[in-house]
């Protein structure tokens, strides 16, 4: 990637407007922040659609907790990627695991599948997969464009060792975006250490659900 870039996580339509106005390059639709990110609605996907001309990727994460489905969460993953395809969304964001912690290849596959042409990062299920190394072969082999990790850490910076393996090992086939506690205060270092890549972070500073546009700005300022 010749220039770094900037993925703000949006939990509403005003974080939309202000990741739109202060020149983020792209925005991760979800609800439910302290979830870690669930599956917006319909409506709010489509309201975003209208207000967002940047490119706008969905969540696909049918509640909180582990990221092992069941029979009828997996439809609802499907139905959903169905359904928000029309509303013309730019990619989608998700990741299954199997109960052992590897990735859940058959399930993955499928729902990239059916995305297509659009394309799809695998989230933060990586931070808990069981073996790092044939999970980041895994989730290439099943087709997608992106991974979102803290290095297996509660932030990039305690996961950074984590995260400069594992782009070394991705070689650019995929992109490898750090995200999970990513601010302005610390995404010189992971610039530093990982070069020009898309970076990921809510932009937050307060106790609120809604991203800071001094923020978002003092991210891009650091780019």
């Amino acid at each position: 990637m010749e220039k770094s870039q900037l993925e703000i996580a949006c939990f509403n339509l005003d974080s939309v407007e202000i990741a739109q106005a202060n020149g983020a390059n792209r925005i991760e639709l979800c609800v439910n922040m302290k979830e870690g990110g669930t599956t917006p609605s319909l409506d709010l996907v489509q309201a975003a659609r209208e207000k967002a001309t940047i490119d706008l990727n969905v969540i696909i994460r049918p509640r909180g907790g582990d990221f092992v489905y069941t029979d009828t969460e997996f439809e609802e993953m499907k139905e959903n990627i169905i359904e928000y395809k029309k509303c013309n969304v730019d990619g989608f964001v998700l990741g299954n695991l199997n109960p052992d912690g590897s990735v859940n290849i058959e399930q993955n596959t499928e729902l990239i599948n059916l995305a297509n042409p659009l394309p799809c990062t695998f989230h933060r299920a990586f931070d808990v997969v069981s073996d790092v190394s044939k999970s980041l072969e895994d989730v290439i082999n099943c087709g997608f464009k992106t991974i979102l990790t803290s290095g297996q850490g509660k932030d990039v910076v305690e996961g950074i060792d984590v995260l400069i393996d594992v782009v070394q090992k991705a070689n650019n086939r995929i992109v490898i975006m750090p995200g999970g506690g990513l601010r302005s205060t610390n995404i010189g270092l992971l610039k530093e250490k990982l070069g020009n890549t898309f970076f990921h972070s809510s932009a937050i500073t307060d106790s609120g659900e809604t991203a800071s546009a001094a923020e978002i700005n003092a991210l891009k300022a650091k780019l």
